[in-house]
C-alpha cells in the first residue's frame, strides 16, 4: 500500500477543475501515493473528469458519494477512509494544483525530523494576497532553521504564533502523520467558516513535531471556492460569520489558560460580531428585513453581541 493518501473533497461546477487537480497529483516526483475523492453531491458530475484520465490513473483513486455535508464533512469522510497502511495523509482542494515536489519535500522533511505535521508554503493570484510565504516568518518570530534547501523551519509555540495571523497556512499545502490522522477530525457543521483554522490548531495542539517548508505546495485554482465567493451582501454572509465566531469560541475554549493566544482569539470573535451587525445594517439601509431567526441564535449563544449593537448604534448617532 501507499505511503500518502491524498484527500480531495469535490465540489465543482464546471468542467476541467478536478482533473487539472489530479494532473498535478499525478505529476509529482514523489509517486508513492493513493487518493480518494469525496463527491459532496457536486453540482457537476464528477465521471466528467475522471473518464479523461488514463486507466492506470483511475485505479489509484478511490470515489466516495455522499449527501452534501460541506467541504469539513467530506474531509472527514476521506479521513475515515484512509487505509490502515498509510503513512501520511495530505489536502489538496478541487480548485488548487500542486507543484510537482509537494510530496516528495513533505516526505523527506517528515522523516528526517520526526514530524507529524507539514505545511508547505502557497502561492496564487491576486485575489489571494493576504497569504504569504513560511519563510516571512523569521521576520517576526523566533524560528529554527532545520534545512536550507528547501528551506525548512520550526517554530517554538506554534499555537500562538498561527493564532496572530494564520495566513501562512493552507489545507492544500497541510500533510498529517499517522497519530493525527487517526484521532483528529474537522468540525463538520462549522460551514462557511473556520473549521479548517480549527483544525490547524487541533493538530498543532496534538502533534508531535510542527515543521514548515518555505518553497510553495500548492497554487491556489479558480474553481469554486465557497468561503470567497460570499461577500457582505451574501445571504450567507450572517451564517458565514456566525459559525466563524463559533469556531474561534471552541478554539478559545482549547487556549483558556494561555493569555496571549486568548487575546487574539477574543479580538477576532469580536471582529466577527461588527461584520455581522454591519451585514444586517446594511439590509435595513436598503429596507429590507434583517434575518432576526439567526441573530436570535447568535444572542441566546453570545449575548455579548448586544453589546456590539449598542456600540454600533452609537456610533451611528455620534456621526
Amino acid at each position: 500500500m501507499a505511503k500518502f493518501t491524498v484527500i480531495i473533497p469535490y465540489y465543482q461546477k464546471q468542467a476541467g477543475i478536478l482533473q487539472r487537480a489530479l494532473e498535478s497529483v499525478f505529476a509529482q516526483s514523489y509517486q508513492d501515493f493513493d487518493i480518494i475523492i469525496v463527491d459532496d453531491q457536486s453540482p457537476f458530475p464528477i465521471e466528467m473528469d475522471l473518464d479523461k484520465l488514463p486507466h492506470e490513473q483511475r485505479l489509484r483513486i478511490k470515489v466516495i458519494k455522499q449527501p452534501n455535508a460541506g467541504p469539513g464533512g467530506a474531509r472527514n469522510t476521506g479521513l475515515d477512509n484512509v487505509p490502515a497502511q498509510t503513512d501520511f495523509v495530505a489536502f489538496l482542494d478541487s480548485d488548487d494544483v500542486w507543484t510537482k515536489d509537494h510530496l516528495k519535500n513533505a516526505y523527506d522533511a517528515m522523516t528526517r525530523f520526526g514530524s507529524d505535521c507539514y505545511w508547505a508554503s502557497i502561492t496564487g493570484g491576486d485575489a489571494f494576497y493576504y497569504h504569504f510565504g513560511v519563510a516571512e516568518l523569521q521576520k517576526t518570530e523566533p524560528v529554527v532553521r532545520l534545512s536550507e534547501s528547501p528551506l525548512v523551519l520550526e517554530v517554538p509555540e506554534f499555537p500562538k504564533v498561527m493564532l496572530r495571523d494564520w495566513s501562512f497556512l493552507h489545507l492544500s499545502c497541510m500533510v498529517i502523520g499517522r497519530k493525527l490522522f487517526e484521532a483528529l477530525r474537522f468540525e463538520a457543521e462549522l460551514r462557511l467558516a473556520a473549521e479548517d483554522v480549527l483544525f490547524f490548531c487541533d493538530c498543532a495542539i496534538a502533534a508531535e513535531r510542527v515543521i514548515l517548508c518555505n518553497d510553495p505546495g500548492a497554487v491556489r485554482g479558480e474553481g469554486v471556492n465557497i468561503f470567497h465567493s460570499i461577500d457582505n451582501d451574501s445571504p450567507e454572509f450572517l451564517s458565514q460569520q456566525f459559525n466563524t465566531w463559533v469556531a474561534l469560541d471552541t478554539l478559545e475554549g482549547r487556549f483558556a489558560h494561555k493569555t496571549e493566544e486568548a487575546a487574539s482569539i477574543h479580538t477576532y470573535k469580536h471582529t466577527a460580531r461588527k461584520q455581522a451587525l454591519w451585514s444586517q445594517a446594511r439590509l435595513v439601509k436598503r429596507r429590507r428585513m434583517p434575518q432576526f431567526n439567526l441573530l436570535a441564535r447568535w444572542v441566546w449563544r453570545d449575548p455579548r453581541i448586544l453589546q456590539s449593537v449598542l456600540q454600533l448604534a452609537v456610533g451611528k448617532l455620534s456621526r
